[in-house]
């Protein structure tokens, strides 16, 4: 007569044990926040977030800017995040301002002609969060894109304001929801 021992590991008790053992883990992980497998966090009391327009307030004046930045950030909050974009102030709240649209020379040649161009972009960002005051922040984020002086900026400026943007937005929407 065979021995029923070995029963106790078969495959239909494996797999309970695995499906029980998965979903301690989940719901142990679940009950402090909302944890994604790109490190965002946001606290499960958190459901919305408000993008106010950023208004282009930099001495230089790129028309499209405020716009385009604006956009770009609400894209990344919904996107990468589980959060309802709203109309209104929400749990979390984002305003700010364009500070600083620049066009620099850098990498000066022995000619004094700069071999290359440097876009600037400030914005200042002033974050709140209804749900964790300790959270909440004020500060100017910079990113920048160099490009060579014989390009036409003129063609290639949308292009280039995207990219930096691209940076900041991305900058942002860790600093709130990574804590870098």
């Amino acid at each position: 007569m065979a021995c029923k021992t070995a029963d106790i590991f078969s495959k239909p008790v494996r797999r309970t044990w695995l499906f029980t053992w998965v979903t301690w883990m989940i719901l142990s992980v679940s009950g402090c926040g909302i944890y994604s497998l790109n490190g965002v966090y946001m606290p499960p009391e958190v459901k919305t977030v408000y993008i106010a327009n950023f208004p282009n307030n930099a001495p230089l004046v790129q028309p499209l800017l405020s716009q385009k930045f604006t956009e770009a950030l609400k894209d990344v909050f919904t996107r990468q995040s589980n959060l309802k974009l709203v109309l209104v102030p929400g749990d979390i709240s984002i305003e700010g301002e364009i500070v600083g649209y620049e066009i620099n020379p850098v990498a000066v040649q022995g000619d004094q002609v700069a071999a290359a161009n440097r876009l600037t972009i400030r914005v200042k960002v002033k974050y709140t969060n209804t749900k964790e005051k300790n959270k909440d922040f004020e500060t100017t984020f910079s990113r920048y894109v160099d490009y060579a002086n014989d390009v036409d900026f003129t063609a290639q400026e949308e292009n280039l304001m995207d990219e930096v943007n691209q940076q900041l937005t991305q900058d942002i929407f860790d600093r709130i929801m990574i804590n870098w």
